[in-house]
């Protein structure tokens, strides 16, 4: 992004260059930083994301980012638009199927904030590549949507790798969940030892955990309300059609048969994971049905619940003023509600 005439720069810590706001800018974001103060929007300014794959949380995530004022957004998707993208994809129209997604999108998005860079690869970069290494290496965070367990476990390791904060998150019909590894992460909270008149914040640093561990969480030493709470019957249908994507070469299950196959998984993981077994002996078999059958549809109301709460989350770890997702969360559409499960965090 070219400099105004108003742009002042400085060298940060890390010898990056950063872009102070201009008055264009301070006055577009006046509302959002009398909420969460100029610093975190100057953080969030100086920012560059990465989001992979536009399907429909991304193209809520995305929304959400731009509006508040991201620096540079890189997305990259090498697919074209279906006929299934147009529910949930509300940057495509009916006449744009088979162009490529980010052809069509890229003049829409921008148009969203003319403020934010918005750059696109418009083609299969395989994440194992040493092309999309050097992409990791050149973003502050990145997103990966809708994607299979281990492609995520691969660039979640990338991102460790270099340093990069890292986040995921994808819909399953009704369902769906965002994940996210943070690292060593700092953000503010109240400092209970000063008087209420005279309101203080000290950091706090909580440390993440990489997909790869979290996904070996063990549920012991919880009560029978605390696991109650965690709603572990979707969580372990989630991961069990994680594990049913990796031995199916990445297909998801879409009819009731295989709903059988994700059962016997989702048991089998909650058997060796140690959950209360008063909550918990077996999932529930509607559930993993309803999963099974309808995990390969995207629901527009769906995708916007959990697009929405993964761009603001973003924004959150950006702003570094409130603490962000720890570490898994889980949306039921059944009943409209979420619950963040703790997994393998210090």
């Amino acid at each position: 992004m070219s400099a105004s005439p108003n742009d002042s720069r400085t060298k940060p810590e890390g010898g990056a260059t950063a872009a102070t706001l201009t008055e264009e800018e301070a006055s577009r974001y006046d509302r959002q930083m009398r909420l969460w103060g100029i610093e975190a929007q100057q953080r969030m300014r100086n920012a560059t994301i990465l989001v992979v794959r536009l399907r429909g949380v991304a193209t809520e995530a995305i929304k959400n980012m731009v509006l508040a004022g991201i620096g540079k957004l890189i997305i990259l998707d090498g697919e074209e638009v279906s006929e299934q993208d147009l529910g949930a994809g509300f940057f495509f129209r009916d006449e744009d199927v088979g162009k490529k997604r980010l052809d069509v999108a890229k003049p829409r998005i921008e148009s969203l904030n003319p403020l934010v860079t918005v750059e696109t690869i418009a083609r299969r970069v395989p994440a194992d590549s040493p092309e999309f290494e050097t992409i990791i290496q050149n973003v502050d965070l990145v997103c990966v949507t809708d994607e299979a367990r281990d492609t995520l476990i691969g660039i979640n390791n990338l991102c460790r790798k270099y340093g990069k904060p890292f986040y995921s998150g994808g819909t399953y019909g009704i369902f769906g969940y965002i994940f996210c590894d943070l690292l060593d992460h700092e953000y503010l909270v109240p400092d209970r030892s000063v008087s209420k008149d005279q309101p203080k914040t000290v950091k706090a640093t909580v440390k993440y955990a990489p997909l790869q561990v979290a996904l070996t969480h063990k549920w012991s030493g919880l009560t029978r309300k605390q696991t109650k709470a965690l709603n572990p019957g979707l969580a372990f249908s989630i991961l069990a059609l994680w594990q049913f994507q990796s031995a199916h070469n990445n297909i998801l299950p879409s009819n009731p048969e295989q709903a059988t196959v994700l059962e016997t998984i989702a048991n089998e993981l909650i058997s060796s994971t140690d959950v209360n077994k008063q909550v918990l002996s077996k999932v529930p078999q509607n559930l993993v049905e309803t999963l099974a059958t309808t995990a390969e549809h995207e629901f527009s109301p769906v995708c916007a619940i959990l697009g929405g709460m993964l761009g603001q989350d973003i924004l959150k770890a950006l702003g570094g003023r409130e603490p962000p997702i720890a570490n898994f969360f889980v949306f039921d559409g059944n009943t409209g509600s979420g619950t963040v499960c703790r997994m393998s965090m210090a």
